[in-house]
């Protein structure tokens, strides 16, 4: 069942805003709170993960019914490709160094910043190229 596109551009942008703080400020809690966000929408797709059902429960209810559609894979993919970026920035932050939390914080920024201003989903590009790439033609 395909997904209202407007979704997962609502969750870049609160990702966005998170991802920015975690720069600016270092919290290591928030950035694990954003890993948590990450995994949730892995595991069970954008609809499951906190930003989702802030969308589906405060957002969706005052706007008109959708217009554009998209496939919940390539967005289930991007949250599984932050997840990666999240867990990776926390280890930088945690056990160091240092340098690496805020790189992959900055990766994991750039992307959602992308998706949030310029509907661009680079998790979601990277999954249609990966299923051109193994799924024979024909």
């Amino acid at each position: 069942m395909d997904i209202d596109a407007r979704g997962p551009r609502f969750g870049a942008a609160v990702t966005t805003v998170v991802l920015a703080t975690v720069m600016i400020t270092g919290s290591v809690w928030l950035l694990a709170w954003q890993t948590l966000a990450f995994a949730c929408g892995a595991a069970g797709g954008v609809g499951r993960s906190p930003y989702g059902w802030l969308f589906r429960k405060a957002v969706r209810p005052r706007l008109g019914p959708p217009t554009e559609f998209e496939a919940p894979q390539p967005p289930r993919f991007a949250q599984a490709v932050g997840l990666v970026f999240a867990v990776t920035a926390l280890i930088g932050f945690t056990a160091g160094p240092g340098w690496l939390g805020l790189a992959a914080t900055g990766a994991a920024l750039a992307a959602a910043f992308l998706n949030a201003v310029f509907g661009y989903c680079l998790g979601c590009e990277m999954y249609l190229l990966m299923r051109r790439l193994t799924v024979p033609a024909g």
